[in-house]
This record gives structure tokens, C-alpha cells and sequence, in this order.
């Protein structure tokens, strides 16, 4: 199969792994009407071609955190990455790291922090869930400073588990609760099966064997599911932030209010992000939402974004827009499902070129000068104050 885009790489990704884990990637809460918008809304934002101008020597290098990056890209903090292939929150990591920009580890994930820090060459970023556990979670800090992680990202919008029918549907559970057609699925994916089979990494490596009592599927179901924290609240911050004691990036933050507060907590960025449409269905899409938190906060802290980037093009609007970081989710677990490491690097691959190439066709050189001069007018979001 020739490979020209992202969602080539979703159609392979969709065919090699199991429906299960490839719809829990794929999925958006109740009617997805945010999951959809996310990439619709981005769809609709214009660009203005530029002729005759010089377009040589570009340049797609920026910062993230006062870290260099090849591109302002980042890979999100995605939950059972390791599910979509064997190993794999290592594998992404790795091609982040090759490719210099920087990898997420979600509190949530199959690979351990240990395993990353073990496996990867570059310093990666940590997300953390905060859990009724504050024991656990403290320790969990720790072993992300132990790990030298350059960031800390606290995730402030999964107090409560917005539901997706398709993992209702399939069963997806821990353990799984898996019916016939399930079976059947996997039945089929034999490549994803053998790789599985190869590694020891087949649960939340981050909790398994870190609490007290949670020695076996079940009990890390049930300890897992009463865990997030519904009292988290603003005041909880100054305890992550002092026992942290590094960069704090505040993801989850849909409206200038919150932007205000994540900035007056100590956030050294915050990320625009309506959790990929998987948490409050009819919430506004991610870019919709950009340009007022840009105008709030913007002078006093980094503004990155998540939420429907499946292309350069995507990227670049998100710029022009303010953001100075965008997360990719989706199109990097599309590659991570459908070839592993080569896969993401595929991703990103794909992602830089088609970002430097509509640079050069909106007339520019360097991706230090892209702003809303680069949309057209009238099909993009504007502030509203």
C-alpha cells in the first residue's frame, strides 16, 4: 500500500489492529459531534497562495517549552498506546526522538515511565491523571523527576469519564469483557497477535505493581475505575506543581476562564483541548475555542492545541491562529497501528512536508512568520472580546 497521507496510514491501522483498540483510538463520547467538529472546523479555515516571492532556505525549527524543536509538533499523551502495537509507547517515543520533537507519556499508558527512560534516547514529557490516591500520585512525580522528564502535563479534564459507545459495545474493559465477534476480530490480526505475544508489556505498566493490593487484572480494573478524582480542583495544583518543581503544562482548557486560572496557578503553557472529543460531546472544537484563550492569555504564557490535526496544513492553521505547540493523538497512533516506529516517523514525516511546502505556497520562509495574514479572511475564528 503506498502511503501519501494520514489517513492512508488510518485505513492500514484500521485493517492490523484489533476493532477493539483501534475504536477506542477512533471514538469520540456519545453522538462524536466534538470529534467530528475538531476536523471539520479546521477543514474550513482557508489559506491565501502567495506567487513570486522567494520561498528558499525554509525553516520549520521553533520551541516548545524553550525546547528546540524540528517542527512545532508534539506527540500527545494517548492511553493504551501500547495496544495499538506491542511495545508501543516505546516505539513512538523513539521516533519522536529521532525526529526531535517531543513525546507524551500518559499516567494511562501500557510502557512504563521507567520503560521509556530505559528505551529512548531523549528526555520525554509526562502526563498525569490525578487520582483519590495521593500517595500513588506523589510517587508517580517522583519517578517522573527520577526519569529526568523535561515536563510535567496535567490532564484537568477527566475528573469524570465521558462515555464512548464503541468501548461499551466492544467490551473493552480491564480485563477485557470481550464477545464473539470480538474473538473473531483478533482472530484475524495476526501480525498484531505475534507482537503481542513477544513482549511482557500488556498492562498499565505505570500502576502495576505501584499500589498496594493491585496485583492482578481485576483488582487494577477496580482500583483504576474508583480512582480519578472528582475533587480535583484549582487548589490542587500548588502541591503537583511544588512537588514537581519543573515546567507544569495544564492540558484540558476550553475557555478564557480557566486559561486565567491555569496561568495564576503557575501553568508554564497550557493546551487549548477538548480531549479529542472524547469527554463533554457538543463542546466547541478545539480551534474555535484557540483564538479567545490566545487573546486571554497568550502574553503571559505558551499556548499550545489538540484536537482533529491530521495534516500539515492542520498545523499550520493552529499557528496562525497563536498556538505555539499543536499535539498530534490519532495521526500518530494511525502510524504506530499500521508499521510500528516506521509508522509514526511515516506520520511525522508526512506532517513536516506537507507543512513545508504550504509555507512556501503561502509565500513564506520560516514558520517564525506565520500568522492569520496566511488565512483568508472571513473563514477563520476570531475573538470574541
Amino acid at each position: 500500500m503506498v502511503i501519501t497521507c494520514v489517513e492512508d496510514l488510518q485505513r492500514l491501522a484500521r485493517r492490523r489492529v484489533p476493532r477493539m483498540f483501534y475504536d477506542y483510538a477512533d471514538s469520540g463520547s456519545w453522538t462524536e459531534s466534538t470529534y467530528r467538529a475538531n476536523s471539520q472546523d479546521l477543514a474550513s479555515i482557508g489559506l491565501r497562495q502567495r506567487v513570486m516571492v522567494d520561498m528558499d532556505n525554509r525553516s520549520l525549527e521553533s520551541t516548545m517549552l524553550g525546547q528546540k524543536v524540528s517542527m512545532p509538533v508534539a506527540l500527545a499523551p494517548t492511553g493504551l498506546t501500547g495496544m495499538q502495537h506491542a511495545d508501543g509507547e516505546i516505539l513512538a517515543a523513539r521516533a519522536a526522538a529521532k525526529f526531535g520533537v517531543p513525546f507524551t507519556l500518559s499516567t494511562m499508558s501500557i510502557c512504563s515511565i521507567e520503560d521509556i527512560a530505559e528505551n529512548s534516547p531523549d528526555p520525554f514529557w509526562f502526563q498525569l491523571y490525578v487520582m483519590r490516591d495521593h500517595d500513588f500520585i506523589e510517587r508517580l512525580i517522583d519517578r517522573a523527576k527520577a526519569a529526568e522528564c523535561s515536563a510535567l502535563v496535567l490532564t484537568a479534564d477527566l475528573q469524570i469519564i465521558g462515555q464512548r459507545h464503541k468501548d461499551v459495545i466492544n467490551g473493552l474493559t480491564v480485563p477485557p469483557n470481550p464477545n464473539v465477534r470480538t474473538v473473531l476480530d483478533l482472530a484475524t490480526k495476526w501480525r498484531w497477535c505475534y507482537n503481542m505475544l513477544k513482549t511482557r508489556r500488556r498492562t498499565f505498566g505505570n500502576i502495576a505493581g505501584h499500589v498496594k493490593g493491585v496485583d492482578d487484572l481485576t483488582s487494577l480494573s477496580n482500583w483504576t475505575m474508583t480512582q480519578f478524582d472528582p475533587h480535583l480542583s484549582w487548589d490542587d495544583v500548588k502541591w503537583i506543581k511544588d512537588r514537581w518543581g519543573g515546567k507544569l503544562v495544564i492540558k484540558g482548557i476550553m475557555e478564557p476562564e480557566d486559561a486565567e486560572s491555569a496561568v495564576d496557578a503557575g501553568a508554564d503553557a497550557i493546551i487549548v483541548s477538548n480531549h479529542g472529543g472524547r469527554q463533554l460531546d457538543g463542546a466547541a472544537s478545539s480551534i474555535q475555542a484557540l483564538p479567545d484563550i490566545v487573546s486571554a492569555v497568550g502574553s503571559r504564557t505558551e499556548v499550545h492545541m489538540d484536537g482533529g490535526i491530521r495534516s500539515g496544513q492542520d498545523v499550520l492553521k493552529a499557528v496562525a491562529l497563536g498556538a505555539q505547540g499543536v499535539y498530534i493523538g490519532r495521526a500518530f497512533l494511525y502510524g504506530l497501528g499500521a508499521m510500528g516506529e516506521e509508522g509514526v516517523t511515516e506520520c511525522l514525516n508526512i506532517i513536516q512536508k506537507e507543512m513545508d511546502t504550504t509555507l512556501a505556497l503561502c509565500g513564506l520562509r520560516d514558520i517564525q512568520q506565520v500568522d492569520s495574514n496566511i488565512l483568508r479572511p472571513g473563514s477563520y475564528p476570531t475573538p470574541s472580546r
